[in-house]
């Protein structure tokens, strides 16, 4: 082999390590979430739905991250015994302050996603676009693209568009971007 093909080979082996290796570490940053939350223990022992924290609004829009007044409701004091809880408790209850959460699929503002046609029309569970979240002991890391500004696990528009195909739906541009 001549010494061009050699550095071209080397050359090529270092990009495309670069590619797919270093590249998506510096492209997102990994943010904890400000406590840690376990949707298994709301759903195992306090035996509640996804629906019970977040809901839909009366013209069927999706009201997002519960507000404080939800965690207020059942967590005027500890319930439990973790440091997390009092955190909760002491940071954010007690001063009826919002918890700054990391939002993990924000749409972009061109995008309209209604819940409530997915969820009452559709009669699709969470989990088929939220996957097992609803069942985790705790929250993984926000990571945001330092380019975009979206979370790594943002749906994508393709991902919808397979989910229409599989499930029959015609739709055209208009039906989500507004």
């Amino acid at each position: 082999m001549s010494r061009g093909a050699i550095f071209f080979v080397a050359g090529l082996a270092v990009a495309t390590y670069t590619g797919w290796y270093v590249f998506p570490d510096v492209l997102y940053g990994h943010t904890p979430q400000p406590l840690q939350f376990s949707h298994r223990v709301h759903a195992d022992k306090a035996g509640m739905k996804c629906e019970d924290c977040h809901s839909l609004r009366a013209d069927g829009a999706f009201t997002g991250i519960p507000q404080i007044e939800k965690c207020a409701g059942c967590h005027a004091a500890p319930t439990g015994n973790t440091a997390d809880e009092k955190l909760l408790v002491d940071r954010y209850v007690t001063p009826n302050r919002e918890i700054p959460w990391k939002v993990y699929a924000r749409q972009p503002d061109n995008a309209w996603f209604p819940h409530a046609y997915h969820v009452h029309l559709a009669k699709l569970p969470c989990e088929k676009c939220h996957a097992e979240h609803g069942r985790t002991d705790k929250l993984r890391d926000y990571e945001g693209s330092r380019l975009s500004g979206y979370a790594k696990t943002t749906m994508s528009m393709s991902d919808c568009e397979q989910c229409h195909i599989e499930k029959g739906v015609a739709t055209g541009c208009i039906d989500c971007h507004k």
